[in-house]
């Protein structure tokens, strides 16, 4: 290892006396020496040689004397020692240099027997610093990277857990669907037989009915004048009005029966719990089976006007996807769209266009089909559009909404069908939901094993 050494004095024999004493140990490679007239050129060598281990030098020298260099060194370089060279007579400079950082001093005229000892006590001692510098240095860069390695796993942890409360709650929505799926097919079912017995027997009672109001006429033609106690019956109970209204009591009776057994059909259409793989499917069934389970919120209120719903349905062939998770998307959209509606009545209490939700169909190409579903409600910015799949993002009040259902949505077109969802919305310009998914669902699986 070579130490560089710096001799600082203004007396122009000091250079060939110093290179002269320890010419062996230059030659030998242990010492490289370094000389300058003052202070300023001492520290334009330093610049030049960051890496020099003692500088010695005279305290009375021009432009800048020792006492200055050695305040400046000890700012510039801390692992950098100084020997301050005076005469015996001038101590108190030497002290004022050690209270500024020198590490020893020498007296001239210089012994260089002394000076051989005071470098390598001073070379020992920067040796040491170095050394300490350096494991410090070690283990403040093995304490970053520690803590960069636990600022990692930390945030790798808080992602997972994040992914694991997502997942979670998904699944606990997901599992919700899936029950509220089996109870409406288990309703469904249940009411379907006996709606079907009262249905079945409709034509029966009426044609019964028929039967003995014309046998009545058949009486009263026969008999005009009966006995007392049939005439006064037939005046207490109204006779012709009963004969009258009896017919239609039974048409409304078959129109409520076959109303009932229009919304059986209907949740037994939107759950389709029964078809847990992949069909080939009518979409607009889906959407009509899910306007009619939410026909109850889009009819007029005292506060609110009806919700107008627009079909532009194209001619969309049979889609093969989950059709139960495909109805739980329309379900959410439309549920987000009749709530942004209703909303903007609230906060709007001025007259404002009539709500409405426009639902089109389209086939895009051979191989895909797009569904839009698009209301005039209040629209959002480009910062809530870029968050809206996210879960738990929601904007409604607390309470109101789990921030789940378009992240669900998103899932089930994205990752269930390799479909595509956007959603395209500005300010008071309302918001539409384009989905685009693909009409076969085995080429897009054979397509990605391969």
């Amino acid at each position: 290892m070579t130490y560089k050494l710096l001799f600082v004095d203004d007396e122009p024999d000091l250079e060939s006396l110093v290179s002269q004493k320890f010419r062996k140990k230059v030659r030998t490679a242990e010492y490289q020496l370094f000389f300058a007239r003052n202070g300023q050129e001492a520290l334009e060598k330093v610049q030049e040689y960051p890496d020099l281990d003692i500088v010695l030098t005279d305290i009375n020298m021009p432009i800048m004397d020792g006492l200055a260099l050695v305040a400046k060194l000890n700012d510039m370089v801390p692992t950098l020692k100084t020997v301050v060279i005076s005469a015996y007579s001038d101590l108190k400079n030497i002290r004022k240099a050690m209270n500024n950082g020198a590490f020893d001093f020498l007296t001239k005229p210089i012994d260089f027997e002394d000076l051989e000892i005071t470098i390598n006590k001073t070379l020992a001692h920067v040796q040491q610093l170095r050394e300490n510098l350096r494991d410090r240095q070690e283990k403040e860069e093995a304490l970053r990277q520690s803590e960069t390695r636990a600022r990692e796993q930390a945030s790798k942890l808080e992602v997972a857990l994040e992914e694991l409360k997502r997942t979670q709650a998904m699944l606990v929505q997901s599992e919700k669907m899936s029950s509220l799926g089996q109870i409406v097919a288990g309703v469904a079912h249940e009411i379907n037989n006996p709606i079907n017995f009262i249905y079945g027997n409709l034509d029966y009672i009426s044609d019964y009915t028929q039967l003995i109001l014309d046998l009545i006429k058949l009486y009263q033609q026969c008999y005009p004048a009966p006995d007392p106690q049939i005439q006064a019956f037939i005046a207490e109970n109204d006779l012709d009005f009963l004969s009258e209204d009896l017919p239609k009591i039974l048409s409304s009776m078959r129109f409520g029966s076959e109303r009932i057994r229009q919304i059986v059909l209907t949740l037994r259409n939107f759950s389709r719990v029964d078809e847990a793989e992949m069909k080939q499917v009518n979409i607009h069934e889906g959407i009509d089976s899910t306007l009619i389970i939410l026909q109850n919120r889009l009819k007029a209120r005292p506060d609110r006007p009806a919700i107008e719903i627009i079909k532009d349905y194209g001619d969309l062939p049979f889609v093969e996807c989950y059709a139960g998770q495909l109805n739980q998307v329309f379900m959410n959209l439309l549920t987000n769209a009749i709530d942004a509606l209703q909303e903007q009545r609230k906060e709007t209490p001025v007259p404002y266009l009539s709500p409405c939700i426009w639902i089109s169909t389209s086939v895009l190409n051979r191989d895909w089909v797009r569904i839009g579903i698009k209301d005039n409600g209040p629209g959002m910015n480009n910062s809530i559009k870029a968050q809206i799949f996210y879960p738990f993002f929601t904007t409604k009040e607390p309470g109101k909404g789990t921030g789940l259902g378009l992240a669900i949505s998103y899932q089930i077109i994205v990752e269930k069908h390799g479909g595509k969802i956007q959603c395209l919305s500005k300010p008071g310009e309302g918001a539409e939901f384009l989905i685009d998914i693909p009409v076969r669902q085995s080429d897009r699986v054979q397509l990605k094993a391969s």
